[in-house]
């Protein structure tokens, strides 16, 4: 499925599930829910998430530094020839690279900021941290997209947001979300592999992304989880 039907159907039918559950739905769980929906497509870096966060003008501002920095490095004799030509070219080539390779730099660049920096934001920087950087690395639908998945950011989660307000109410959420993207990812021709090393693919091939059929079944499914929403929060009584 598409990004914006991962963040409608899987943000909608978690927080109506839960407010079901008679759990409160605040703004952070909001947030962890919609943000969940997307996170298993964070190793894709043209994902919706992954655009959002990381635009094309910061990828052109990179490139333009890269070419900045190999100039600088040409002309400002750190090393003697023909080492720096061969640093500025080295440096310069990087911002050459295509976007999808940008945003994974991009995304570990980040982290690394994070893990030097984000110390006021203890646990969340490191948390966030090691997810840009094992997401940067693992190929698309690979474990972000497993019950392993699911279950560390459902204890990441937990275990972050322990001692808190809406702190049991987080980590259900996006645990919720997180499995109902999978399970929606489960329908396409692809499928997805949910215990890797075994190699059971579970792949209902209900839709494939991107064609008419696959675009019907997507809004078939948005509809049904709007009037899901509107039964529970609103005609609900």
């Amino acid at each position: 499925m598409m990004g914006r039907s991962h963040l409608i159907i899987s943000t909608g039918v978690t927080l109506s599930v839960m407010s079901l559950m008679n759990h409160e739905i605040t703004i952070p769980v909001i947030a962890v829910a919609a943000l969940s929906s997307l996170l298993p497509d964070i190793d894709e870096p043209n994902s919706l998430l992954v655009r959002k966060a990381i635009p094309e003008f910061l990828l052109r501002a990179l490139q333009i530094a890269l070419i900045g920095a190999a100039i600088y490095l040409y002309f400002a004799g750190i090393v003697e020839r023909p080492w720096n030509i061969v640093l500025a070219l080295l440096v310069g080539s990087v911002s050459f690279l295509p976007s999808r390779k940008l945003r994974h730099l991009v995304m570990i660049l980040i982290a690394i900021a994070l893990f030097a920096f984000g110390e006021a934001y203890d646990p969340w920087n490191y948390i966030a941290a090691c997810v840009l950087v094992v997401s940067s690395i693992v190929p698309h639908r690979g474990l972000t997209h497993t019950l392993y998945g699911v279950a560390g950011w459902s204890a990441l989660l937990y275990f972050a947001s322990a001692g808190i307000n809406d702190g049991g109410s987080l980590w259900i959420a996006g645990g919720m979300s997180y499995a109902l993207h999978l399970l929606a990812d489960s329908l396409t021709q692809r499928g997805i592999t949910p215990l890797p090393p075994i190699p059971f693919k579970l792949r209902l091939k209900l839709m494939s992304t991107g064609t008419k059929k696959g675009g019907a079944v997507e809004n078939i499914c948005i509809m049904l989880t709007l009037a899901f929403v509107v039964y529970v929060f609103i005609l609900s009584p």
